[in-house]
């Protein structure tokens, strides 16, 4: 399944995008909000997205994770992923998503993310759409108000990073208020 925007395709990632997911992971600019930690090795980020390609090949996906690629070359760019968790009885998810140092601040996170809650809203008939983003991810912060996510709360040191326990904004889209 991919899902296609005019500069990004997102494409269910599969086996032959571990080297290229476990560069991404392997950045401590990438690391910097992340809490999985810098991997130390290919096997540990094998072992991190092995049930994510497990769930890709699914008849009926849960949690989609799709990387994101520059459409005119397929260069990998980034990952995003779409945790429906709670999709049948609440429909609502979660989004997360991180993107290649050399892509940021080019509008292409913004692109995924509009790309994926579109999808989420028209194909998964999901009511919401959630993302966390730590309170000093600035960059992360811009890209969910620029697809109109509102900020909801905040989370007191719920993040454990490399730099201490972090505070986690909680934003949110609804249905209506991404087809408005």
């Amino acid at each position: 399944m991919n899902i296609f925007s005019e500069r990004v395709t997102l494409k269910l990632i599969d086996d032959c995008d571990l080297e290229a997911i476990h560069s991404l992971h392997a950045r401590p600019e990438v690391d910097h909000f992340n809490t999985l930690g810098i991997p130390k090795d290919i096997k540990e980020t094998e072992g991190t997205i092995k049930p994510w390609i497990s769930e890709n090949r699914k008849d009926s996906i849960d949690n989609y994770t799709f990387s994101i690629e520059l459409t005119k070359t397929n260069q990998f760019i980034g990952l995003i992923a779409l945790t429906s968790s709670g999709a049948k009885k609440h429909k609502k998810a979660e989004v997360w998503y991180k993107l290649h140092p050399d892509f940021w601040g080019q509008g292409f996170a913004s692109e995924a993310l509009e790309s994926i809650l579109s999808f989420g809203f028209s194909k998964l008939k999901l009511h919401r759409i959630e993302a966390g983003v730590a309170v000093d991810n600035l960059a992360s912060i811009r890209v969910l108000e620029k697809v109109k996510m509102h900020q909801e709360g905040r989370k007191r040191k719920v993040l454990p990073l490399k730099s201490g326990w972090s505070d986690n904004y909680m934003y949110a889209i609804l249905a209506e208020d991404f087809n408005a």
